[in-house]
């Protein structure tokens, strides 16, 4: 993670690392995912009391996972496998196209709402209940700009001694 702007439009960065190579995602690391991205704006709203456009990118991601989930990946309960979604020209952009009534869109649209609701909260729980280690690791970003996710991992062991690899 960077203070530094490393993009075009971006004030900072975040990147996540995957674990190896990973083909198939379960519905919880894809749940996580999205808790991942709605990660800075729970921030904003806990730590500063504001929200702004940072998470716009974030934000826009966590719709699309959310959106696959229920349309394409058959990770919704209320639709369990129907496939409600299908990609069109995977290879060249991939845009997609709903195979559902307009009544069906709507509660899709409310299924996808809920979901990312619902991760928002479980990152907004996250983060309250490890205040100082997002002030420690806050303090550390503004004196060296960048940390990576050993620098992080260290930071979070003097918080969570016992099993720094499981944070819930």
């Amino acid at each position: 993670m960077t203070i530094i702007p490393r993009t075009s439009g971006a004030l900072g960065y975040t990147m996540q690392v995957d674990r190896g190579e990973q083909v198939l995602m379960s519905q919880e690391d894809l749940f996580n995912r999205i808790a991942t991205l709605t990660g800075g704006r729970a921030a904003e709203e806990l730590l500063c009391n504001t929200v702004t456009t940072g998470a716009s990118n974030d934000i826009e991601q966590a719709t699309q996972l959310a959106r696959a989930m229920v349309t394409r990946f058959g990770m919704s309960k209320k639709y369990d496998m129907m496939g409600l979604e299908q990609v069109n020209n995977a290879y060249l952009g991939g845009n997609t196209t709903l195979n559902c009534s307009a009544e069906t869109a709507t509660e899709i649209d409310e299924e996808v709402l809920r979901l990312i609701k619902e991760a928002h909260q479980k990152a907004r729980d996250l983060i309250s209940k490890h205040i100082p280690v997002m002030h420690e690791a806050a303090s550390y970003l503004i004196d060296k700009e960048t940390i990576t996710g050993e620098e992080f991992m260290r930071i979070l062991r003097k918080y969570i001694p016992e099993n720094p690899e499981k944070v819930s």
